[in-house]
């Protein structure tokens, strides 16, 4: 074929030439795949851990083990109170029993059964970090140590953020990357523990077991 001035087109020898109209594309198969992205190196694959229990059950669950702890100091301590018994006798006796019944609930009892009394009856266990096992006693003792030296500060917290809202920086925490890949939601945790619902933990430990 001739052009309208009467040369011949030659092909370029130096490589292939681009298509020209009418020239079919290969089919997809035929095509260089692209590889799907994987997970990041370092991160295991396996299910998504369970989320973190709702604040209404886990609040009702500390509401149950504050009641129950001061039920049993005040049946321990009933013996020894009287009419000449002052306020601060009354409390130091209540203080002792109050410690002990709060490190069997919240160390012993989760412990042995992955939950205090509390939890349990709201349908909560306590899992560790980042595989889902049953937290340890060190870890038990830790956390209960660290609630002890929070517990007198939530009065404040609760009523700094009642009037001035939650502000940005370390009291309000952010999504953050968890071991298994996955970003999860805001947890504080400094034990590396988290309160889950039994029946997402049952959930986990059967997808666990039996992979799709």
């Amino acid at each position: 074929m001739t052009t309208p001035w009467g040369k011949r087109r030659t092909r370029n020898p130096s490589g292939p030439t681009a298509p020209t109209r009418g020239t079919a594309l290969p089919p997809t198969s035929a095509r260089t795949p692209v590889p799907a992205p994987g997970p990041a190196p370092g991160h295991p694959v396996g299910p998504r851990l369970p989320p973190r229990a709702g604040d209404t059950r886990r609040h009702l669950a500390v509401g149950l083990d504050c009641y129950f702890c001061l039920v049993t100091a005040g049946l321990l301590a009933r013996p020894y109170v009287d009419a000449s018994t002052t306020v601060t006798e009354v409390l130091g006796l209540l203080a002792g029993p109050a410690l002990a019944f709060s490190f069997l609930n919240q160390v012993v009892l989760t412990a042995v059964t992955g939950a205090g009394l509390g939890k349990l009856i709201m349908g909560i266990r306590v899992i560790r970090l980042p595989d889902a096992g049953r937290p340890g006693l060190w870890r038990l003792v830790r956390r209960w140590l660290y609630g002890l030296s929070l517990l007198p500060l939530q009065p404040w917290y609760g009523l700094r953020s009642f009037l001035t809202g939650p502000a940005p920086g370390p009291d309000v925490p952010h999504p953050v990357a968890l071991p298994n890949g996955c970003t999860g939601e805001p947890y504080t945790d400094p034990s590396g523990l988290r309160q889950v619902r039994r029946r997402d933990l049952a959930a986990h430990r059967d997808a666990m077991a039996f992979p799709h």
